[in-house]
């Protein structure tokens, strides 16, 4: 396919650093200039079964929408907007919950001053669904699971490739431009959440959902989180960040449990989290502890699971192998377990592998809880998790 002004190919090897023939080439727009393309993250690492889908779809959607679904954190909306910002391609990006209409996304009437100061005077607002169609942008509906069914289903039309009627103004008529696209994410695939881990999604209509292609995006592999954060944290120790993405997929382990039907706790560790936890150990690089020492690779606290429901079965076992000690000329890292809920330790037992924080002084309180003495933890409930893990500020 040859194609001219405003459109270019660009090659997928070079432009998304993948292996793949020089011949394959992706769609996109040759203006690098307005104002409404993503901005582009450099070192990002892109999972190929992922691009290929999108580019796929970007093509040649074929009277399609896409439908990305996958865990919280796992890449969707950073993965569409990375290719659109590589492809010059605007996108008109909208965040739903369960009180959208689909109003808002065509548009409103409003009280508008065409230079400031002058009077105000009732003008039509196009909404983002009807710039996308008009101007040939990326439609990206994130959290589109949370949208009341009948709203949604107002698409319907519009998913099909028929102009976008709007009464309000006059009638006006827009027909779909050749590179308007429509994708949406969610954590679910419409089927409502079955998991309980995701508050306020809906079931969505049978027939809304037909007209979507369903692409599922879990948390990246280990090696493709290991060039993510090489590329963000690259101060860190090699052996460091390998550690660190061995935490947060024994973590997503647990959260996702047998089938992704729900696992042992209830809140996840992201690639977005795991990135914010290696950024904050440079920032905190040489920071001083309340000792009033200073180590080289200072960890801040990162609580991948929180306090009450964030424990569905008591789990002590993994926090004491997740972040063994570090060595190789670097300063020891041993994690901490803030509280344990566990009956099974009686006070002062020690956990294999694992060194308590100094000011962690637990009482035994019931059978069934520990309360820590830790000023940072001091009121907490009796679930306190046990992989809340700190790193090395001590």
């Amino acid at each position: 396919m040859t194609v001219s002004a405003p459109y270019q190919e660009f090659p997928v090897a070079t432009t998304f650093g993948l292996e793949v023939p020089a011949k394959v080439m992706a769609l996109g727009f040759a203006d690098a200039s307005n104002p409404h393309i993503p901005a582009k993250s450099d070192g990002y690492a892109f999972r190929r079964v992922f691009l290929r889908e999108l580019l796929a779809f970007l093509r040649d959607p074929s009277g399609d929408a896409l439908y990305v679904t996958g865990p919280t954190g796992s890449g969707k909306t950073s993965g569409i907007c990375e290719v659109a910002a590589r492809l010059n391609w605007p996108v008109q990006q909208v965040t739903c919950h369960g009180r959208m209409e689909v109003t808002d996304l065509i548009g409103h009437h409003t009280l508008m001053s065409r230079v400031p100061g002058e009077t105000p005077v009732m003008t039509f607002q196009h909404g983002p669904l009807a710039v996308a169609m008009r101007e040939g942008h990326i439609l990206l509906l994130n959290e589109v699971d949370m949208m009341d069914p009948g709203e949604l289903s107002g698409l319907n039309d519009v998913l099909e490739g028929r102009p976008l009627v709007i009464p309000q103004n006059a009638g006006e008529v827009i027909k779909p431009h050749p590179m308007f696209r429509v994708v949406v994410t969610g954590n679910s695939v419409g089927n409502g959440d079955a998991t309980g881990l995701y508050q306020g999604i809906a079931m969505q209509n049978l027939a809304a959902m037909d007209r979507y292609r369903i692409v599922e995006v879990d948390y990246a592999k280990p090696e493709v989180e290991a060039k993510i954060l090489a590329a963000v944290a690259g101060r860190l120790p090699e052996n460091l960040r390998d550690r660190m993405i061995s935490v947060a997929n024994e973590i997503r382990r647990l959260f996702k449990g047998e089938e992704g039907m729900g696992g042992e706790i209830a809140i996840t560790m992201s690639t977005r989290t795991l990135v914010r936890w290696a950024k904050l150990s440079i920032r905190f690089h040489k920071a001083v502890n309340p000792q009033g020492s200073a180590t080289r690779w200072p960890m801040p606290l990162i609580k991948p699971c929180c306090a009450g429901h964030a424990l569905r079965r008591r789990r002590p076992s993994f926090a004491s192998r997740a972040i063994p000690s570090a060595t190789n000329g670097w300063t020891a890292i041993r994690g901490t377990i803030k509280a344990l809920a566990c009956p099974r330790y009686t006070l002062g037992t020690s956990v294999p592998g694992v060194a308590f924080h100094p000011g962690f002084r637990p009482e035994r309180v019931s059978r069934k809880c520990w309360v820590s003495h830790d000023p940072w933890h001091r009121g907490h409930s009796s679930h306190l998790i046990t992989a809340a893990i700190q790193v090395g500020r001590w």
